[in-house]
């Protein structure tokens, strides 16, 4: 839902995008695949969206990605991405924000965006509430 700008150092994935991405699911934006297919793009993948992916697993809300939550950061490597590991400085801002939004691993993909000045890949509107750069 808009163009890419050069403002950013680089993207970061929603996890659905990340998903989506490895699965080759037709929901991903054309221009969300144009921007991940780019080798000259920085892309990153946070770990909270491996903690996300794995709980959902072992909930037995996804299914369909227990062996990607065995090896989480072997699939971000083969895909070409890079990790963002979470810091305090990230919980720090998630947490404070005062927004509605109750959504943990949205509150940490918006913060770790934010304050690492990575453009969010995603589909959810909710997250524009953030003030953040999304690309869809």
């Amino acid at each position: 839902m808009g163009k890419v700008t050069a403002s950013a150092k680089g993207y970061l994935l929603d996890t659905h995008v990340f998903l989506w991405w490895l699965f080759d699911a037709p929901e991903l934006s054309s221009l969300a695949r144009n921007t991940l297919a780019d080798p000259s793009r920085r892309v990153l993948v946070s770990s909270a969206s491996a903690w996300e992916i794995a709980t959902k697993v072992r909930l037995g809300k996804l299914p369909e990605a227990k062996a990607l939550a065995e090896d989480l950061q072997g699939w971000i490597e083969r895909a070409g991405f890079g990790e963002l590991p979470m810091s305090a400085a990230h919980a720090q801002r998630a947490g404070s924000w005062a927004l509605a939004h109750r959504d943990p691993f949205d509150r940490m993909l918006a913060a770790q965006s934010e304050i690492e000045g990575l453009a969010l890949v995603s589909k959810d509107p909710a997250l524009r509430e953030f003030g953040i750069e999304i690309v869809w």
